[in-house]
């Protein structure tokens, strides 16, 4: 046997399974369950009509969040899918709460819960400036509306969680606008809608664009850095 014979041997086939960007499913859900929860907050949901849009929040919203979650990160993009997550089991806590609890008004383990969610929001955000500047637009104004939330909740007067309400209202028309963005960019494999990426970001898009010049290599076959 050939030196070029046992080489071809021990040669590796290397299979190449590129994923979908997940941002768009991701940030559709979110606004439909933002639209929930602005229901709620504007008083339009109340009574027995809270239960069903608990079962909703957890049956529906939750797992196309907690799908775009796993597939972020199978994509490698720690952040979003770190955010994802975060959110994904929100809508499952919150809905089974509103499920078990309907008529329950204010609570403070909720408002602990949401305090320290805002919180946790808040380097996610930063980070989101970073790489991706429309993400940490949503991160950032999510943070505000959970905090507002859970201000309510521990005893801020009914304005405030009309606040919350219109803070939601602002999500659906930055995720319907984020989940259109990423789903034309991924169509046409260019920016069609502002994003703003920065840094690795940006130049992990410009490495998968078609241009006049060749695209870098990746430092993995088939892998992109950043979604």
């Amino acid at each position: 046997m050939t030196g070029t014979d046992a080489d071809s041997e021990r040669a590796a086939t290397v299979t190449v399974r590129p994923y979908g960007n997940p941002l768009p499913l991701g940030f559709f859900a979110f606004g439909i369950g933002m639209v929930l929860l602005a229901g709620i907050g504007l008083g339009l949901v109340t009574g027995d009509q809270v239960r069903p849009t608990g079962i909703l929040l957890a049956v529906f919203v939750f797992p196309l969040e907690f799908l775009a979650a796993v597939m972020a990160f199978l994509s490698r993009d720690t952040a979003a899918a770190a955010a994802l997550g975060l959110f994904a089991t929100s809508w499952a806590a919150l809905g089974v709460l509103h499920v078990v609890a309907p008529a329950q008004d204010r609570s403070v383990a909720v408002g602990m819960y949401l305090s320290a969610f805002a919180l946790m929001l808040v380097p996610l955000a930063v980070t989101g400036f970073l790489g991706k500047t429309l993400l940490g637009a949503v991160l950032t104004v999510s943070a505000l509306r959970a905090a507002l939330a859970a201000a309510y909740q521990l005893g801020a007067p009914r304005a405030v969680e009309l606040a919350d309400a219109a803070a939601a209202l602002l999500l659906v028309a930055l995720a319907l606008y984020a989940g259109t963005a990423f789903l034309l960019e991924d169509l046409h494999r260019r920016t069609v809608l502002p994003i703003r990426r920065r840094g690795a970001a940006r130049r992990a898009m410009e490495e998968g664009a078609d241009g006049d010049r060749p695209p870098r290599p990746p430092r993995e076959p088939g892998v992109r850095g950043q979604l």
